[in-house]
């Protein structure tokens, strides 16, 4: 394995104090695109609004030459060209699905990385092969313990040169709760380049790390696949492990509600102004351990809290929830909180849960406003 200069594969650090965004992540926000907020009012979201996160390349992708590969322990090794996969009887699901990073940038100290706030999310209506039906034409043979699945985009990280290669258990991939999903199309159309074009992984429920782009190998595995982006990166750290804790993997999405900034914005602040009375709002809820129960907004930092029941389900149960309520603004600065809670009884926290990663920080949103 060739070494890198660490000047251009640095180790992992949290930002020092008083240390601003730097120009390395400032690049990154150019590269990488979030959510706008007022957005969410869409509860399918355009692909061009829909939060993108690149690791290293996009790559130049024929879908008449491209080919996913599956192997490992499987009966028939088997060589599918999309076209392939469009022969099978196709499924279509409404996912919500959210950057493990989302949050970082409000993390003290500030791991530094791609610098999110809270817009790393996003809603598609995704259609593919559930990844069963492939597995099952494959045959999976015993011994099998997890799926490794390999993006054709590749790079260096930490100074590890890397195709981009995520597993999850075999429960996982041949489960149907979540329906695991080879992906070819996004709000009915080919997918976007920057969405994995020709081929993705959709994993309900999971945050964005999983749902690995531009597939190219599906392997079968019978031992817990090691790579970089399973056992180093994605994992929830502590200041006070050492170097060789293994910490804990991230998978699925923490409780998170967002809310439609109210009123109209200043360019720079993004400070809200409204008028004084009423004031509606609205956003959307989500999780991915199950269904949001409840949703509320305070606007006393948490002394108080105002309940906006969230939209059910309905048939999308891996698709974010709309919630509405109604605000009285009076004269005065304000910050808006607002926190969601999923039928297990999780809550988004007043106060930050940080890890060395800065993965799943899903502390409340708060939305400065100015009523005059």
């Amino acid at each position: 394995m060739e070494a890198f200069p660490g000047d251009v594969s640095p180790p992992g650090r949290t930002a020092a104090t008083g240390e601003g965004i730097g120009i390395e992540e400032l690049a990154l926000a150019a590269r990488n695109h979030g959510l706008p907020l007022e957005t969410l009012r869409y509860e399918v979201t355009p692909p061009g609004l829909h939060y993108v996160l690149v690791h290293y390349d996009i790559p130049a992708a024929d879908a008449g030459g491209w080919r996913l590969c599956v192997g490992g322990r499987v009966r028939t090794p088997l060589e599918l060209s999309p076209r392939d996969l469009a022969g099978f009887p196709a499924v279509t699901h409404r996912v919500t699905m959210e950057c493990a990073g989302n949050g970082r940038a409000r993390l003290s100290p500030r791991p530094v990385s791609q610098p999110w706030l809270v817009e790393a999310v996003g809603t598609a209506d995704w259609t593919g092969v559930p990844l069963r039906t492939v597995l099952a034409e494959a045959g999976v043979e015993p011994g099998a313990v997890e799926a490794v699945f390999t993006g054709a985009d590749h790079g260096v990280e930490r100074g590890v040169e890397q195709d981009y290669r995520r597993s999850l258990p075999l429960a996982v991939a041949t489960g149907d709760d979540p329906e695991v999903l080879i992906a070819y199309a996004m709000n009915g159309r080919p997918l976007p380049p920057q969405h994995g074009y020709p081929l993705r992984l959709v994993v309900p429920g999971w945050y964005g790390m999983a749902h690995v782009k531009w597939l190219c190998g599906i392997t079968l595995v019978d031992a817990p696949f090691t790579g970089f982006q399973q056992v180093v990166a994605y994992r929830y750290r502590l200041v006070s492990d050492g170097p060789d804790d293994p910490g804990e993997p991230v998978t699925r999405m923490a409780p998170r509600a967002l809310m439609v900034p109210p009123g109209f914005p200043d360019f720079m602040s993004r400070v809200r102004i409204v008028r004084p009375g009423p004031v509606p709002l609205e956003g959307r809820a989500w999780s991915g351990h199950g269904p949001v129960v409840r949703v509320e907004v305070s606007a006393d930092e948490g002394a108080s809290w105002t309940v906006a029941e969230p939209a059910p389900p309905g048939a999308h149960r891996w698709a974010w929830q709309g919630w509405r309520c109604t605000w009285t603004a009076t004269p005065g600065r304000h910050d808006l909180l607002v926190r969601a809670t999923d039928a297990g009884g999780r809550t988004q926290p007043l106060e930050q849960h940080w890890n060395r990663g800065g993965f799943g920080n899903n502390l409340v949103q708060r939305v400065p406003v100015l009523c005059c």
